[in-house]
């Protein structure tokens, strides 16, 4: 059960499989992500978590989704240039997914049944995932990539 989040297979911005294992050893920021959505800016947050910690260990991964106010409708490559061209996004961006309903991806499967467990709210729901795949915290949408909560977590896992 350590690395359950670790087992699971996702596909990339192009496309193509890749395994949670390839990031065995660092500490995650598992984040459900959207264009068009009021939390969006906090992209910018995101990928300065990223830009800190990121010789440290720390992987941000955005999942784009489009299942909350169709706030996600463009293609891979639209998404992409968004996130570049407005947030300077470096940290990797997934394939689209959906996150909730009978077509749950299997890594928010997995990331919902963990403690606390419950279905994602909306978009930019967090999830601190340790160096083991275990996830350490969640966090709201609301909750601010910058946030000390989140933070200190952060800072936490990278010195475990």
């Amino acid at each position: 059960m350590s690395s359950d989040v670790l087992n699971t297979m996702v596909l990339t911005a192009d496309g193509k499989e890749k395994s949670l294992n390839d990031f065995k050893g660092n500490v995650l920021l598992i984040v459900n992500v959207a264009s068009r959505c009021g939390n969006t800016p906090q992209y910018a947050g995101l990928e300065k978590l990223y830009e800190k910690y990121k010789d440290q260990g720390l992987q941000v991964l955005g999942f784009p989704c489009n299942q909350f106010g169709g706030q996600e409708p463009g293609t891979m490559e639209e998404i992409q240039n968004f996130c570049t061209t407005n947030y300077g996004v470096t940290f990797p961006i997934f394939n689209k997914l959906e996150v909730k309903g009978p077509g749950q991806a299997p890594l928010y499967a997995k990331l919902t049944k963990t403690e606390p467990a419950g279905d994602i709210s909306w978009n930019f729901e967090k999830f601190l995932v340790g160096k083991d795949g275990t996830v350490q915290a969640r966090f709201t949408p609301r909750t601010k990539p910058e946030d000390p909560s989140v933070v200190s977590k952060i800072e936490q896992a990278l010195k475990a």
